[in-house]
């Protein structure tokens, strides 16, 4: 089981206390997640500041192509993901194998088509020789906390738009169901460029996501 934080682009132990997580239904024991230590979780901050300016500046067609192969890897591990959060949510099997898991993968394509096409409006010729228009760009690192109840859906919502707007990102999935998460960091690892992170936090699993 991956229990490991995705920093940098490396997977790493968190080096501060264990927690428990447990299956719902039964209440057993399923996995000990060491938290990140401090200075872990201020490194996985300061890479996804490092790599925002450039992260920032890739194209739209080269960030829509990795959200696309988030959505495949979704799709193609479905029941490994569906079957983890239900050990560890309590929820039925086929829940989470047949409702969540299409929507997440489609979280995933939404924003792959959204972010090769955002609007810039024009707000209107208001003086001779000035035109007035609405651009978005992106602003920075996203802190983002996931709650217990959808973990993976949850953190799709958070990651997929701050990928596709050309944000980095540090996301905070519960202490109570990081499994899912955790396993997500280790394919974020294989798809996205070196440096995407994740990190636990000191009272909470935690991590960051950078370009």
């Amino acid at each position: 089981m991956q229990t490991q934080l995705l920093i940098g682009g490396r997977l790493v132990a968190g080096e501060a206390t264990a927690q428990p997580v447990y299956n719902a239904a039964s209440g057993a024991q399923i996995a000990a997640v060491p938290e990140a230590a401090v200075a872990q979780v201020h490194s996985a901050v300061m890479a996804a500041e490092t790599a925002f300016p450039g992260w920032a500046r890739t194209a739209p067609k080269d960030r829509a192509a990795l959200l696309l192969r988030i959505a495949d890897h979704i799709d193609t591990e479905a029941r490994a993901y569906a079957e983890l959060e239900s050990r560890n949510t309590g929820k039925p099997l086929a829940a989470a194998l047949n409702d969540e898991m299409p929507s997440i993968a489609d979280v995933f394509r939404f924003f792959a088509g959204a972010c090769r096409s955002p609007q810039g409006l024009a707000a209107g010729e208001y003086l001779p020789g000035h035109t007035s228009i609405i651009r978005r760009d992106p602003v920075g690192v996203v802190g983002s906390i996931a709650p217990w109840n959808y973990p993976l859906m949850m953190a799709a919502w958070k990651i997929a738009p701050a990928i596709a707007a050309g944000n980095t990102l540090v996301l905070k999935p519960s202490e109570l169901t990081p499994l899912t998460s955790l396993k997500l960091a280790a394919a974020l690892a294989e798809i996205l460029p070196p440096g995407w992170s994740t990190s636990s936090a000191v009272a909470a699993n935690q991590w960051a996501a950078r370009s």
